[in-house]
């Protein structure tokens, strides 16, 4: 049997006004007073009607989440933060898989879903400014590497600084030609700040950004990164060390550097980025740059509530969420 709001307030002696502001964490409550009517929640099993709350407040209690690769570890590892965060809010999330492509982006951008959502959280790959500039009026957060100049609260890591601290990791190592696997063809080229990082670190340590030794990939995936480091090493280029734009790319070229009798990281050291789970339990454990995931989501459902609670801004913000380089045995070595 459902326990309800009179239910409680009856076992707790008090009125039903007094259970439903210690439940929706109303103020002017004494702590004496909370106190009570918590242990006669807590006795009784009382759930709150969160449909009922949202609905009260106009909204529907979701948030959508549009992300290109579900099958990316790190996007589903993502996902799973968003998913916690939300929850702190008693918010659910509504998975969208765009592939990345920019008919799909632009579809969930211009909110198709609007009447169901109460503010959409998403990573563009292919989405150009002027197909976010007309869009139905739900609270929209922008994560990634892709940057606008538009009135939405972005937030990413610092990829150039990242990308810089990997390749210094690499340099203080000894290494001198360190190629970088992952540069995008075609027009929205999403890796170029993690490139932009690649030459400006070789610049400031005088070393040349050769770019032979740069592979161009069309997808993320391991056999992206596989067939990348297979075409530099058959070109006759081989690196003492690669910088991958992300795990899965790494992952792969780790494989075809075992392949080819290579040895990781006596001959060529490897650094990744995302920091994902398959990268710790390989039989050489990746070097990665780590992303605070937990932390951009919890940025990014914080600011689809503020707007949501209508909180006073002056511009949309750009916030760079934290990260550190996770050094492992693809650099290290074995202990």
């Amino acid at each position: 049997m459902r326990v309800s709001l009179k239910d409680v307030a009856s076992h707790a002696g008090v009125s039903i006004k007094t259970v439903s502001n210690v439940v929706n964490d109303q103020p002017h409550v004494t702590p004496a007073m909370r106190a009570r009517v918590q242990k006669s929640i807590d006795e009784l099993g009382y759930r709150p009607n969160l449909t009922a709350r949202h609905l009260r407040k106009g909204r529907t209690g979701i948030v959508a989440l549009a992300l290109p690769e579900l099958g990316n570890p790190y996007f589903a590892e993502l996902a799973a933060e968003v998913v916690d965060a939300a929850a702190e809010h008693d918010y659910t999330v509504l998975l969208d898989h765009t592939g990345g492509r920019r008919d799909q982006e632009t579809l969930v951008s211009q909110g198709f879903r609007s009447r169901v959502i109460d503010g959409l959280i998403l990573s563009p790959i292919e989405l150009e400014a002027d197909d976010l500039r007309e869009r139905a009026p739900v609270p929209l957060v922008l994560l990634g590497e892709r940057e606008y100049d538009l009135p939405y609260d972005h937030i990413s890591i610092d990829n150039v600084a990242a990308a810089r601290e990997a390749v210094r990791h690499l340099i203080s190592l000894g290494r001198r030609d360190i190629a970088f696997l992952g540069a995008r063809r075609g027009r929205s080229q999403p890796a170029h700040l993690r490139l932009r990082g690649w030459r400006e670190e070789l610049d400031a340590a005088g070393l040349v950004a050769d770019d032979r030794l740069v592979a161009a990939t069309d997808g993320w995936g391991h056999a992206d990164g596989a067939a990348a480091m297979a075409r530099l090493l058959d070109a006759g280029h081989r690196p003492d060390a690669v910088f991958a734009y992300n795990d899965l790319i790494a992952i792969g070229a780790l494989r075809v550097l075992s392949e080819r009798g290579l040895r990781v990281p006596e001959d060529v050291a490897v650094v990744g980025f995302d920091d994902v789970v398959e990268g710790r339990f390989g039989a050489v454990t990746l070097t990665s740059v780590s992303p605070d995931k937990a932390s951009i989501a919890r940025m990014a459902v914080e600011s689809v509530l503020s707007q949501l609670d209508g909180a006073p801004r002056q511009r949309a913000r750009r916030i760079h969420a934290g990260y550190t380089l996770v050094r492992r045995e693809s650099t290290l070595g074995h202990d």
